[in-house]
């Protein structure tokens, strides 16, 4: 549920309470978002990031609901994906809520998030150890694709906390992408 909140003359709407699943770390990066409807496009930077989506400061957010197509850049290394708008507040920013990942756009993200958080494994600290696994949809079992991301995910965990090896996991991530 929501409540909507007179700020800086606009309707905004706030949620109630916090409906975030995974921790947010504060991380800035160079954000091109493009709705990708209007194809209208902005140049932006995020405040904060996490496993699900990030806030992009802006003055100009889009409206909640706009389905967006995003890119990041930190460290000469990119992000893509598509997100949603699921908080805009005009002259603030906005927060946008990822769309399912592909297999070398989570690993990116896993990366920064592990850097973040402090733990990512040594191994792999290496420039791109997942730049041979090829890009291709992930397998849908259902009408969100949950099933395919959760396998991504959860091989990226088992790396992360060195129950795989990286070649094992690259194997993992390149026979699920098959």
């Amino acid at each position: 549920m929501t409540a909507t909140a007179k700020e800086m003359g606009k309707l905004v709407e706030m949620p109630k309470q916090e409906q975030r699943s995974s921790v947010r770390y504060p991380f800035t990066a160079e954000a091109d978002v493009t709705d990708l409807q209007s194809n209208a496009r902005l140049s932006a930077r995020t405040s904060d990031l996490a496993r699900g989506g990030c806030f992009i400061d802006t003055i100009s957010a889009f409206p909640i609901g706009t389905n967006v197509s995003l890119r990041l850049t930190n460290e000469r290394r990119t992000f893509e994906t598509r997100a949603r708008v699921v908080y805009a507040q005009q002259g603030m920013g906005m927060g946008l809520a990822f769309a399912p990942l592909e297999p070398d756009q989570l690993w990116v993200l896993e990366k920064w998030l592990g850097k973040l958080s402090g733990e990512l494994p040594p191994e792999l600290h290496e420039d791109e150890p997942m730049a041979t696994v090829e890009r291709a949809p992930v397998p849908e079992t259902n009408a969100s694709g949950e099933a395919g991301l959760v396998l991504n995910e959860l091989i990226i965990a088992l790396i992360r906390k060195r129950v795989l090896t990286d070649s094992e996991g690259k194997q993992l991530l390149q026979k699920l992408v098959r």
